[in-house]
């Protein structure tokens, strides 16, 4: 079993709500709903495209999956991260954008927030001590030999090569998109969205998500709001 720390807006919320018909499942409950057509893709090109991030469900990283570490228990640290979140003053996103990172298509920030990534960073420090350490396995998933000497060190180091200064804060809505399907992607994802990404996105909550076993689809095991709904303020 292995947990992960999300951020993910709540469950009524209109983009969790889009994203999740777009992704074809619902990470709180998992409910898993038929893929819809958008623009020129049918639903079954819908499907194949978003089958990567299905199993995630709608998430931006803060906390990369980890399995406990010895001497810690899951209620343990659902405590934990009710009390960072009750103590966290929550802020907005100004606005979210489409674009592609690797081939793959993420929701990202228009412009730097460091608010956001001191954030980011602090959920990585904050919560490590629950991380057990990545077995040679795990770290040969990364691919270890793809990556910058920087990021190699934050993966012995964190778990995770996209911490810190190598962090990018994104939502990720499908896997890599061959050149020659970008543009119907895009055109697809855009007429999904509407026009959800006209307001600001709150970062008012945290939630600890869980695998149950290797492979299985990742679900909400609890969500905990920022600051117990302290005033909002803008990045």
């Amino acid at each position: 079993m292995r947990y992960a720390i999300y951020f993910t807006p709540e469950h009524d919320d209109p983009l969790c709500r889009i994203a999740a018909g777009w992704l074809g499942r619902d990470a709180f409950g998992g409910a898993v709903t038929p893929a819809k057509a958008f623009g020129d893709l049918s639903a079954a090109e819908v499907a194949f495209h978003t089958a990567a991030a299905r199993r995630y469900g709608f998430h931006a990283t803060l906390k990369a999956p980890f399995r406990l570490a010895d001497g810690k228990t899951e209620p343990a640290l659902i405590d934990a991260v009710e009390t960072y979140a009750s103590d966290a003053v929550p802020f907005d996103i100004p606005r979210l954008t489409l674009a592609q990172i690797d081939g793959f298509f993420a929701l990202v920030p228009t412009a730097p927030l460091p608010e956001l990534d001191r954030f980011a960073g602090d959920v990585v420090t904050v919560f490590e001590p629950f991380r057990a350490p990545l077995s040679d396995a795990e770290i040969a998933r990364r691919n270890p030999d793809a990556l910058s000497p920087r990021e190699c060190r934050n993966l012995s180091q964190w778990g995770y090569p996209y911490v810190f200064d190598t962090f990018r804060f994104h939502m990720t809505l499908t896997g890599r998109i061959a050149a020659e399907e970008t543009s119907r992607v895009r055109a697809a994802i855009e007429e999904c969205l509407g026009d959800v990404l006209d307001k600001p996105v709150p970062i008012d909550g945290l939630a600890l998500f869980v695998e149950p076993a290797a492979g299985a689809p990742f679900e909400v095991r609890s969500h905990h709001v920022l600051g117990k709904q302290a005033e909002r303020k803008t990045a």
